[in-house]
């Protein structure tokens, strides 16, 4: 049994309105020993219909003045409440959804706190919390199973706790099911600001923190300070393309060209000693040379620190398109270049040359080697060798190549708070296809292990309004990872993303997620992209949301029956994501006992 409270009135499609008894307004009410919520907005009703109590929230409030009842002996006005139905009783317990409609003069019950657990409780780990929901202030688990087994979006304004809710998500996940899910799963999170190197989410020996910086040098027995790539991954066109913004037309092909090279000859002894003086040769040798080459072969001899070929290209001059050296003119035939030009470039010598600076010599020598043919126009390349010098000098600082394998753990966390705007804008777009790449090609049919990137302030590389980069770039960006949230879940590959303004963010990517935690969000584009992408959202929830409280967020989506409203609990502050607003009273204060605490 429970507490009645009134009756339905009326039903207009899927909107009841119910006659409500004056004593339910009261807050809290205890019966037969259990706990009862009064009448108000967002609460549930109970209406039996039968054998079946049909569950309703509740979404309005209003008085007939035109009716009124005797009440205690006072005569007062007649209280209404609107409702919708979201689901039902019957003797298998709880089913979502409008199977069934009341009709007038059916009784309304309260439900117990036991009955409204169970509502939400159904499908879930109930030892799966992360806090409790606002009104009801019932601890609710999660389905967890289903959660990560989908993209994940946690959106909210600066200071609305969404920092919390991400690290109390997978500080719960790591603490409770960390023996189910190593060696089946990994995650790694993509961290801008540096919030996640201490002792946030899992212990030390579970995760590997690598702290990237372009500011100084790295430390090079320090594994944790460069990022690995293995050779293969770095020899590739994608990720030329990727880090060095390869126009398609022309640049892209001839870093394929490049790469074509390496891969034909990279493993070879010497063959890139061997290859710079051929390249030289034919230079020297050519009938029409082109006015960039004799500069390209004194950048190469620059690089490789030779100082005799450098001492033997200052004397070179270029005169009617034929290089002329110590009142020789070199001819076609190659005679003057063997006695008086081999000599010096047989010195060659490419040995102790790491990855970076290999990529450098390749691409010079490449470009002498199409200018020689015909195949290239110097102004097209020329942009793209720039880029790839001024580029490498800060991702040497931040990514070591080598096939030499790495410590594979159940986290990995990639700090870029100390990188630059420019490896900042590259470098996640490059790990995210590191990982998606490696695990699709390696996966079983269907995944029998998962991949799971989080990506926290994604608006820093996800957004399509950036107008500080070309357009090409912009859209190959938003086509990785639109490709990875469109067909990474059939390789087992999910993607979490939090971000305070999700209206930046690529709308393809937005609507392609699954399950939302949405904190307190004002701004009127915000609002629409949340009303219009997520359709599990009700209206109620919905204008919520710009008023929430720190640490409050809406959970909905495909892994929820029924949208929620809940408290996320806070974690210890030794556990909280490096995002705290600085405490200015304690800041500024001088008393020293203020300072000290």
């Amino acid at each position: 049994m429970s507490i009645r409270v009134g009756e339905v009135i009326a039903v207009h499609g899927t909107k009841l309105v119910l006659k409500i008894d004056e004593q339910s307004s009261k807050e809290t009410l205890f019966y037969e020993g259990e706990k009862y919520k009064g009448v108000s907005i967002r609460e549930y009703l109970s209406i039996r219909r039968g054998f079946r109590d049909i569950v309703c929230m509740v979404e309005g409030e209003f008085l007939d003045e035109s009716r009124t009842e005797m009440y205690e002996g006072r005569q007062t006005f007649v209280r209404k409440v609107e409702a919708r139905p979201i689901g039902y009783f019957d003797s298998s317990g709880f089913t979502q959804g409008i199977k069934y409609l009341p009709m007038i003069q059916d009784p309304a019950y309260l439900l117990s706190e036991e009955k409204i657990r169970s509502i939400f409780d159904r499908n879930a780990d109930s030892d799966f919390r992360i806090g409790s929901m606002l009104k009801e202030e019932i601890a609710v688990g999660l389905p967890w199973k289903r959660l990560f087994n989908s993209h994940i979006g946690i959106f909210g304004n600066t200071g609305s706790g969404k920092s919390n809710t991400l690290a109390k998500l997978y500080s719960v996940l790591f603490d409770q099911k960390r023996p189910l899910i190593t060696g089946k799963s990994r995650f790694i999170i993509l961290d801008f600001n540096g919030e996640y190197g201490g002792d946030q989410l899992a212990a030390a020996d579970h995760k590997t923190v690598y702290q990237l910086s372009t500011l100084t040098n790295p430390d090079l027995a320090d594994p944790t300070s460069r990022f690995p790539l293995a050779l293969r991954e770095f020899w590739q066109l994608e990720t030329m393309s990727l880090l060095f913004q390869a126009t398609p037309n022309t640049q892209r092909p001839f870093l394929n060209r490049v790469i074509s090279g390496w891969e034909r000859h990279g493993a070879t002894p010497g063959s890139l000693a061997n290859y710079a003086r051929w390249a030289f040769k034919m230079s020297f040798c050519a009938g029409e040379v082109k006015p960039a080459t004799l500069d390209l072969m004194r950048v190469v001899a620059r690089k490789l620190d030779n100082q005799e070929v450098t001492n033997l290209l200052s004397e070179v001059t270029l005169r009617n398109s034929r290089f002329y050296y110590q009142s020789v003119w070199l001819d076609p035939d190659g005679n003057r270049y063997e006695q008086h030009i081999a000599p010096s470039i047989n010195t060659l010598n490419t040995q102790g040359l790491d990855e970076f600076d290999q990529l450098v010599l390749r691409v010079n020598l490449q470009l002498i080697s199409d200018l020689n043919a015909g195949y290239v126009q110097f102004e097209h390349i020329q942009p793209l060798l720039k880029r790839v010098e001024s580029s490498l000098s800060s991702l040497r600082k931040v990514l070591s190549v080598s096939d030499i394998p790495t410590d594979e753990r159940l986290l990995t966390i990639i700090s870029m708070r100390r990188c630059n705007n420019e490896v900042k804008k590259v470098l996640p777009l490059l790990f995210a296809k590191h990982y998606y790449n490696s695990h699709k090609d390696t996966v079983a049919n269907p995944p029998d292990r998962t991949v799971h990137l989080i990506v926290d302030e994604a608006h820093n590389i996800l957004s399509d309004q950036s107008a500080r980069e070309s357009e090409t770039w912009k859209d190959y960006r938003l086509e990785q990872f639109e490709e990875i949230i469109k067909e990474g879940r059939k390789f087992g590959m999910f993607i979490t993303i939090a971000s305070q303004r999700p209206a930046d963010i690529s709308p393809t990517i937005v609507s392609q997620l699954h399950n939302f935690f949405i904190h307190r969000l004002v701004n009127d584009r915000d609002l629409y992209l949340v009303d219009n992408t997520i359709s599990t959202l009700d209206s109620l929830s919905r204008n919520l949301i710009p008023g929430l409280s720190q640490g409050c967020c809406v959970v909905t989506g495909t892994a929820f029956e029924l949208p929620m409203v809940i408290q996320v609990d806070r974690l210890p502050s030794n556990k909280q994501p490096a995002s705290e607003d600085v405490d200015l009273e304690k800041l500024w204060s001088d008393d020293p006992a203020v300072e000290a605490g």
